[in-house]
């Protein structure tokens, strides 16, 4: 017969071993990692971030049961530097891909930048990438040559061929180093990496396991398949969105059929803002037409401009039980700051460059301050503008939202423009003449950091 007088010893025993035997931050076991990365999707391009007419009903339930960032940026307006410093931690300009690589650019992200993937399978992470990558389409500087276990997906934009780019290299599906569908049909890419990505969660559970699932939509041209074509109300490029709202919704149901949900940190974003300023080449065929690109919501710019709409875009994490539910957070944070949390948060070594990154688990798990400063604007290699936590300085040439940054010459005149993002985040009004103490102290900032980093300025 058991002795009364142990049993409240052997209850709170039990209790300890309940709560200990649950994932938690610090324990044993590592959260696996599903990190979303949109292509050109624009600040307004979801229901939950105000869009009238998308519906995006699985993104909308991800951001009621976890947190919605609405003052996250990504490190460049343009693909391929976005991408490198999500891998790297670090501005493009120090990753060493300031600039988009094409169809036929030799090399691609330096083999002396230590990536996500190669961080993360050191401390014994399966990792897997799924769609577009656009670091390196030649031997040595493809995802498995750098820390992926597998791919499958477009080494590069889906408008990089004939007739939209001039090149003789045809666009081509790769599993792992190999073409394997040499006319792509594009209308297949999107579930393709969805069901990869599934077939990845199902197979790798004896390990934690890290997707990069890096959409080709809705770069354009856009493409859905025969499912949602002419579904959305929000015409042919909502027909995009909502597929890929699907798409979340599928690993979304997989994680909690696997018992997984509870263990995964899962991140939705974006590589950059719209395609609304497209140039003239995109316009020499069907199936482009100007209103096919995103919106940036009531933020000005778009793509390739270091307006707010290029470089802040949607941001959704849910981490059941470590991340608290139906947050909005308008504390500053970047791409740069998911490589680092994600470092922190597994275990994985620093990396042996310094990273300008910063850890913001603290933000997302207990509604605390950002530790981010300060937050600069890179177009190339020139610096364009800063951020601190309520002035912007930029200093540049105006673009609006329908000039291509591939139209401009450099000969356009360069213009100073001080924004208060704490009362104007939409940029309408210039206070640089009100406000000539904060001009110059962000100025000192921008030439301070372009010293550093060897940026150019265009003042």
């Amino acid at each position: 017969m058991l002795n009364n007088k142990l049993l409240p010893f052997i209850l709170l025993f039990a209790s300890i071993s309940l709560i200990h035997a649950q994932p938690a931050i610090g324990d044993n076991t590592p959260p696996n990692i599903v990190l979303i990365f949109i292509d050109d999707l624009g600040y307004g391009d979801l229901g939950c971030y105000g869009h009238p007419t998308i519906r995006t009903p699985h993104l909308d339930q991800m951001a009621r049961e976890g947190i919605k960032l609405t003052s996250f940026y990504v490190a460049a307006s343009v693909c391929t530097p976005s991408r490198a410093a999500l891998m790297t931690g670090r501005y493009p300009l120090k990753a060493g891909l300031p600039g988009n690589l094409g169809p036929d650019s030799e090399g691609g992200l330096p083999q002396d930048e230590r990536t996500l993937a190669e961080a993360l399978k050191e401390v014994g992470y399966r990792t897997a990438a799924y769609g577009k990558w656009h670091l390196g389409a030649v031997p040595g500087y493809m995802p498995t040559d750098r820390g992926f276990d597998e791919y499958l997906g477009l080494l590069y934009s889906n408008d990089m061929m004939p007739p939209w780019v001039n090149t003789e290299r045809p666009l081509q599906l790769y599993r792992n180093d190999q073409p394997i569908e040499q006319e792509v049909d594009q209308t297949t890419l999107t579930q393709q990496y969805t069901d990869a990505a599934i077939g990845f969660i199902q197979s790798n559970q004896q390990k934690p396991f890290f997707i990069y699932l890096a959409h080709s939509m809705p770069h354009l041209p856009i493409y859905a398949s025969s499912d949602f074509q002419g579904r959305s109300a929000g015409g042919d490029y909502g027909d995009v969105i909502e597929e890929i709202d699907s798409s979340v919704g599928q690993i979304a149901e997989v994680l909690e059929a696997e018992g997984l949900a509870e263990n995964t940190l899962t991140i939705f974003t974006s590589d950059n803002g719209p395609w609304r300023n497209m140039p003239e080449r995109m316009y020499t065929t069907d199936p482009v037409e100007q209103w096919h690109g995103g919106s940036t919501g009531p933020l000005a710019g778009a793509k390739g401009t270091s307006y707010e709409g290029g470089f802040r875009v949607p941001a959704l994490l849910r981490w059941p039980g470590q991340i608290p539910a139906a947050q909005v957070s308008p504390e500053m944070c970047t791409s740069m700051d998911l490589h680092a949390t994600i470092l922190n948060l597994t275990g994985a070594k620093s990396a042996p460059k310094t990273l300008d990154g910063v850890d913001i688990l603290p933000l997302l798990t207990q509604q605390a301050e950002s530790p981010r400063d300060d937050f600069y604007y890179f177009s190339g290699e020139y610096l364009d503008a800063v951020r601190d936590n309520r002035w912007k300085l930029r200093i540049a040439a105006k673009a609006d939202d329908w000039i291509s940054h591939e139209t401009i010459t450099g000969d356009e005149p360069i213009i100073t423009e001080l924004f208060d993002l704490r009362n104007d985040p939409f940029e309408q009004f210039n206070l640089g003449q009100h406000y000539p103490e904060h001009v110059s102290r962000l100025l000192m900032k921008m030439r301070q950091f372009a010293e550093e980093v060897g940026a150019k300025l265009r003042e």
